[in-house]
């Protein structure tokens, strides 16, 4: 048991000690706020490190009764995230603000997920398959829309999908941290 609360203990210490900027209304992430190293061998010119963080903590009743908090949040994380100074233009500083946009619509899902079910005893691998679940269709999302825009080059997708995120953003605020 000591093992499990220390290695509980120490992972949060790594993860807290990485450098964050969770997402909130209002702030829009800024050239200033990438601080990694460029990538030169690559044909991408800039990179946006985002991704979600969860926690929850339940209290179990005698009578069979569950409760539980949780929190879900979405990160930018400057220390991975870098672009190349001499390629990129507002267009490209529009596309990686809406990969964090992204993040943040995910995490909106995945609060909205957990809300709306009824979880079992088996909490922790009901909570773990919609964790699972979120960061897949996350994945799969950041890939579509570099594709589609192809990386912030076809500025009339990359305009439709600013669009569709805004709107998916507003549907959910009720979800929004």
């Amino acid at each position: 048991m000591y093992k499990i609360i220390i290695i509980a203990f120490l992972s949060a210490l790594f993860v807290q000690s990485e450098s964050t900027i969770s997402w909130k209304y209002g702030y829009r992430i800024n050239w200033d706020d990438f601080k990694a190293k460029p990538q030169t061998r690559t044909d991408v010119i800039a990179v946006t490190a985002s991704g979600l963080s969860f926690q929850y903590s339940t209290k179990r009743y005698s009578t069979g009764r569950l409760d539980y908090d949780f929190e879900v949040l979405a990160h930018f994380y400057p220390d991975k995230s870098w672009y190349i100074k001499d390629h990129v233009t507002e267009v490209t500083l529009a596309h990686e603000r809406l990969h964090f946009d992204i993040t943040e619509l995910h995490a909106r899902k995945f609060r909205e997920r957990v809300k709306s079910t009824k979880f079992t005893s088996n909490i922790d691998n009901e909570m773990e398959a919609i964790h699972n679940s979120i960061n897949d269709q996350l994945s799969k999302m950041q890939r579509l829309y570099d594709k589609e825009t192809d990386h912030s080059r076809d500025v009339i997708k990359q305009m439709a999908w600013q669009k569709y995120i805004e709107e998916a953003l507003v549907a959910l605020d009720y979800y929004e941290e």
